[in-house]
């Protein structure tokens, strides 16, 4: 019989006053959202990238020593890792009745120590040790060696612990799957614990963050310049490029997900991701990048192959701005603005547009603003938080927030300026029959720059400027008027 409860209470009640047997809890998926063993990877690739090429030998004696070193090596801040709210809760009704609780994991002993260390629940771990994997008849062998069959009770959510229900007395399911709960309903009486959905398709889309590809748009910038944006075999080659762009990204922020768990769960926003939180398993996030990245190259080398080394760049660049650039103060804004300058440069290379110099240098300069603004807008997300004594963001700190202001506000104004010298040049008046049009774009984007950075010092900014300005009504409206008056130019 199946039975479904969202009222832990009524579980632990029950089973608390029918009898002492032990109670057997898994880890992964279990206690914890996530997988420990991959989230131990990531710490590794993030803090010692040097020792990856060691995971080999490491694996070599077997998956129980791979873990053992692993944990030695490079482990994740236990207290950080997402919990399931629900099982916790059932478990410490559980421990209040007076009940056995052991952990029961594959993960090393020395993680799971840390676990217990964290969570002062269980009487008893049951772990890998460097020589046996604990896992599924590894694991029911150890617990009815320990118990006897049907002398203990199993709460797990994998179905490589099917063995393991098997033998135990009563079978607890956290958020199984409909197919696992038939399946270990055969061989045990089954009881879900707070049955939550698993990640959707639209978790998954989330992760890959489609409100930023709108910046990808700069890729047809170029044929905007040139007044060629209806010219229907350029213009697809220019869809073409932001679709490669936007695959490649997203690929590129799940890189910088994984890489960013500890400090994106400490942030009072970003713990929410999807992948911070636990909503998507991170071994989701480990099969949806290689294939990102694929399907981005595919389209980038059939382009041309000036418009994939240009994608390589970019990529190269966003990656080691993920491992380590981005901790480094004014270094990691000029990465960021540099990124969407590379991007007008691709535009350019898939459509076989020149770009003009000018155009570069305003993108360079009205980005390093913008990506000021957003390290600006985490130091004050942060200023004032419950728990924080020093406030820091990335390479930066509290006292910096008067120079970020200094330096946001000039990069802004060069951009406008750079836009003025280009509306007064030849060049513009020979393009554009109307550009004296331009000269009400630079006031618009003057108004612009300064609204962001007041919006920024009044604490109104919490998310990249970029996704600010697509919510905030004045920056839609100063958007829309610049496009108008692009358009009259035009």
């Amino acid at each position: 019989m199946v039975l479904l409860s969202t009222a832990t209470p009524d579980l632990p009640a029950a089973a608390a006053t029918q009898d002492r047997v032990p109670l057997a809890v898994d880890l992964d998926g279990t206690v914890l959202r996530t997988d420990s063993l991959v989230e131990s990877l990531v710490v590794l690739a993030r803090n010692k990238p040097a020792s990856l090429w060691r995971l080999p030998g490491w694996l070599m004696p077997g998956l129980a020593h791979f873990k053992q070193q692993l944990a030695a090596t490079a482990m994740p801040e236990i207290g950080l890792l997402p919990h399931r709210a629900a099982v916790v809760e059932f478990l410490r009704a559980e421990k209040q009745c007076g009940r056995t609780l052991i952990l029961a994991t594959a993960a090393d002993q020395r993680l799971a120590a840390a676990v217990e260390q964290d969570l002062h629940l269980f009487d008893s771990i049951f772990a890998s040790d460097g020589t046996s994997n604990l896992s599924g008849r590894h694991k029911r062998d150890r617990l009815v060696a320990a118990f006897g069959t049907e002398g203990f009770d199993y709460l797990g959510n994998s179905s490589t612990d099917a063995p393991v229900w098997a033998a135990a007395r009563r079978a607890l399911l956290a958020t199984p799957s409909r197919h696992l709960a038939r399946r270990i309903a055969r061989t045990a009486p089954v009881a879900i614990l707070a049955p939550e959905g698993g990640a959707t398709w639209r978790d998954h889309l989330r992760a890959l963050r489609p409100l930023h590809w709108v910046k990808n748009i700069l890729v047809v910038v170029p044929l905007a310049a040139v007044h060629r944006l209806f010219d229907g075999a350029l213009a697809g080659h220019a869809a073409l490029a932001f679709l490669a762009f936007c695959l490649c990204a997203s690929g590129i922020y799940l890189i910088n997900d994984l890489l960013d768990l500890p400090a994106d769960r400490r942030h009072p926003h970003k713990k929410e991701r999807m992948l911070a939180s636990g909503r998507i398993p991170l071994a989701h996030a480990l099969i949806m990048m290689p294939l990102l990245m694929l399907g981005a190259f595919a389209i980038a080398i059939h382009l041309s192959m000036g418009f994939a080394a240009v994608l390589l760049c970019y990529t190269t660049l966003m990656i080691a701005y993920s491992m380590r650039l981005k901790d480094i103060p004014l270094v990691d804004v000029l990465v960021l603005a540099v990124g969407y300058s590379l991007r007008i440069a691709a535009g350019s290379l898939a459509t076989g547009v020149r770009v003009s110099a000018w155009l570069l240098m305003l993108c360079v300069f009205l980005f390093f603003s913008l990506a000021l603004i957003k390290r600006y807008a985490e130091l004050i997300v942060l200023d004032g938080q419950p728990g924080i004594r020093e406030v820091r963001a990335r390479g930066y700190r509290d006292s910096d927030k008067g120079l970020l202001v200094v330096e946001g506000i000039a990069s802004g104004y060069l951009a406008v300026m750079v836009l003025a010298l280009y509306t007064n040049s030849e060049i513009a008046q020979r393009l554009y029959a109307g550009h004296d049009f331009f000269w009400g774009i630079c006031l618009l984007l003057l108004y612009w720059v300064s609204y962001l950075w007041l919006m920024a010092t009044r604490g109104r900014i919490h998310v990249d400027p970029v996704i600010f300005a697509l919510s905030d009504r004045g920056s839609l409206w100063a958007i829309a008027a610049m496009g108008l008056l692009t358009a009259l130019a035009l």
